[in-house]
């Protein structure tokens, strides 16, 4: 008696791989549809965690006056400090960086901060702290910084917020602090003084416009360098902040 024997059939058939295609490009397309956005919530979260560290950080130094502020000499108060550099952030001498440096935490300068870390090795809080840190472009110590960055250098611009008549608080104009109007009774109309000692609220509103630079170059960002704030038009974020006596 014979036998026949059946072949095995190997592969799939045409019609079978149609349908096989459809179901990957669905479940692609589901993927996509779900993934997609959820890298730009991640993205967009650390945007928005190193905005607040920035601007933490620049509140926290305009309420510091430090024994040395820069080449320019101390400040009388903190307020003095932050009157000075709101309206000189946008001249290019005077303009703010913003940067984390490691630390010595062993050795500080007469400003209270650490002096750079320089060693190669060392292992983070204990041989080294990475400390944020804003300076003006005129301090000697942001050049000494340089050699321990850690990450990126930003800087920032800062212009006042002045009341408008009905329209609340405004952008002022860049490099100026104008008083707000006092009414002629008033206790404060009748100071005098030059600068901070001349404002007659205890409050300057401004707003703080952040912009990152694409280079950690020391040559091009030290003073006399070819770094120029004003070829940066648009910042990466800005925020409404207040300084007060």
């Amino acid at each position: 008696m014979k036998h026949s024997h059946m072949k095995k059939r190997k592969g799939f058939t045409l019609m079978e791989t149609v349908i096989a295609i459809g179901v990957l490009a669905v479940m692609l397309t589901a993927f996509m549809g779900v993934f997609g956005p959820a890298t730009k919530t991640i993205r967009k979260a650390i945007n928005v965690q190193e905005a607040d560290r920035l601007t933490s950080a620049l509140e926290k130094e305009l309420s510091t006056n430090r024994p040395t502020s820069g080449n320019s000499g101390e400040a009388t108060t903190a307020f003095h400090k932050a009157y000075e550099w709101i309206m000189e952030s946008h001249e290019e001498n005077n303009v703010v960086f913003a940067y984390q440096y490691r630390g010595d935490p062993n050795t500080l300068r007469a400003d209270g901060t650490m002096t750079p870390y320089l060693e190669k090795d060392g292992q983070a809080g204990k041989d080294f702290v990475v400390q944020p840190m804003f300076r003006r472009r005129d301090n000697a110590a942001f050049v000494e910084d340089m050699a321990a960055l850690e990450g990126r250098v930003f800087f920032v611009k800062m212009t006042q917020l002045v009341f408008s008549n009905n329209a609340g608080l405004t952008l002022g104009e860049a490099g100026k602090i104008t008083p707000p109007p006092q009414p002629a009774n008033s206790p404060t109309s009748a100071l005098t003084g030059q600068g901070a000692d001349g404002y007659p609220e205890a409050v300057i509103p401004f707003t703080a416009d952040f912009y990152e630079i694409q280079t950690t170059d020391v040559n091009f960002l030290r003073p006399g360098g070819k770094f120029n704030p004003a070829s940066y038009p648009i910042p990466m974020f800005s925020r409404n902040l207040a300084v007060r006596r």
